[in-house]
């Protein structure tokens, strides 16, 4: 009864009621989620760790990305498809998908700890880090890997519990994690004077209570029912949860690949230009922390919507998809207006929040200016992004990856990496803040494109519905 009442309420209720409802708790969870990297850079920034704290920090983010890569593909696949099988009326269905792809998750995160601790060195050096930074970068890393199955199951789980329609229970998952988080970075970090590895232990503290809440609502959800015959690797069952969730895996190894090259290049032309790699690095590592806040508003208005979008596409509810996606359209490029203000208008606020630089460390100079440049040019067009992003989401929850992928890969992999490697060669480090406006441009005009074939298509499956 509670599933059927669910499925109606989906497919009858205010669009605006529902993406209140849904959308708000998903954004605070995502928000809290990239609060467990921001928290630690910030505090890291203000303390005597400095510039080079900040540079760990920022070479590390790429390897989180790495492992919510993993993440994200299962649980947001597991999510879409969980979905897609309440607009069917086959909500039952998906407790193999869901139970398998927990089981893949932590499969996953223990090969990726396999693969990456005899190579720590070698990885984060390819990163960026530098023979400062690289001992604090160690440091971070050591305690934040064995961690990894608690971090990729937390975030494969509450994809899960978004789409069985309780965005509330995962923000509570995401805000009690990150507020023990913050409790405890200062305590770890000044108090405790544990320096970097005092950040680490704060994160990895949080995410074991976000982790511990997920779980708890794995006893009590709505749509499915877990058993243990779930558990046990079905993937035919799967296989549909994969596909779905393959853009989301292509558009965070996207940014690893980004966050490789921009970092080499950086470096590269930092210390040409500025004789000093470190400065680039740890300022691309603050514009990283700050760009996710901005995108994971974004990403939390759509993949909020996800259960709605995904049970009107089981329901073949076409006309409604098309008024929803407005609403998320509106809301997407208000959030990308008001940030772009802000980058704009007072970047060095921004990058301040993050601490001063040490004067033993790097030119002060350099950093602030910089800084301003980094935010005002490589930011220029983040309602592109924002846009781009979007419509990669809610094709992934139209059931279309390919359209999904496409969106991604035009602007990361075929305009910005080959733009960030050739604009160098004619304007020094400034071609590598402008490659990101110039893909921004080519891929919102290619976006645009793909909305129009998948809207096409929608009109095509809606004028068939209407003749049969």
């Amino acid at each position: 009864m509670e599933e059927t009442q669910t499925q109606e309420f989906l497919g009858t209720a205010r669009l605006g009621k529902l993406m209140l409802k849904f959308c708000i708790p998903c954004i605070l969870s995502l928000l809290v989620s990239a609060l467990y990297n921001i928290v630690d850079q910030i505090f890291v920034g203000n303390s005597e760790l400095s510039v080079l704290g900040n540079a760990a920090t920022g070479v590390v983010f790429p390897i989180f990305i790495i492992a919510q890569a993993f993440a994200w593909w299962i649980g947001d696949g597991c999510a879409a498809y969980l979905n897609i099988c309440q607009g069917r009326g086959e909500g039952k269905k998906s407790h193999k998908a869901v139970g398998t792809g927990l089981v893949l998750t932590v499969l996953a995160s223990v090969i990726l700890i396999a693969v990456f601790f005899p190579l720590k060195r070698q990885l984060l050096s390819t990163f960026g880090a530098s023979s400062e930074s690289i001992g604090y970068a160690i440091e971070y890393f050591n305690i934040i890997l064995p961690f990894f199955p608690v971090y990729m199951a937390m975030n494969m789980m509450n994809a899960v519990v978004r789409a069985d329609g309780a965005p509330g229970w995962s923000m509570a998952s995401m805000l009690s994690g990150a507020l023990v988080n913050i409790a405890l970075d200062p305590a770890f970090i000044y108090g405790c004077k544990w320096g970097m590895a005092g950040a680490a232990w704060a994160t990895v503290i949080g995410q074991c209570v976000s982790f511990v809440i997920a779980v708890i609502y794995f006893f009590r959800t709505k749509t499915f029912k877990l058993r243990l015959k779930s558990f046990i690797p079905d993937f035919k069952a799967v296989f549909p949860a994969i596909k779905l969730g393959l853009s989301s895996f292509i558009t965070q190894v996207t940014i690893v690949i980004i966050s490789l090259v921009c970092n080499i290049m950086l470096a590269k032309y930092g210390a040409i230009d500025l004789n000093d790699p470190d400065t680039p690095i740890a300022l691309i590592g603050v514009e990283s922390k700050v760009f996710t806040v901005v995108i994971n508003i974004v990403v939390g208005i759509v993949l909020g919507c996800q259960p709605i979008i995904g049970y009107n596409i089981g329901a073949k509810n076409y006309a409604r998809i098309k008024r929803l996606y407005l609403y998320i359209l509106s809301s997407t490029v208000a959030v990308g207006l008001v940030f772009t203000i802000l980058f704009e208008a007072c970047p060095s606020a921004v990058v301040g929040i993050f601490g001063k630089p040490d004067p033993e460390q790097v030119n002060p100079e350099t950093y602030w200016q910089f800084g301003k440049k980094l935010f005002r040019i490589f930011l220029m067009f983040v309602t592109f992004t924002c846009t781009i992003k979007m419509s990669s989401i809610f094709f992934q929850a139209l059931g279309k990856p390919v359209l999904a992928i496409a969106a991604s890969l035009v602007r990361d992999i075929v305009c910005f990496v080959p733009l960030v490697c050739t604009l160098p060669l004619a304007m020094g480090i400034d071609g590598c803040l402008w490659a990101a406006p110039i893909a921004d441009a080519v891929a919102m005009a290619v976006t645009v494109a793909l909305t129009v074939v998948c809207f096409k298509d929608l009109n095509k499956k809606a004028l068939i519905l209407a003749n049969s």
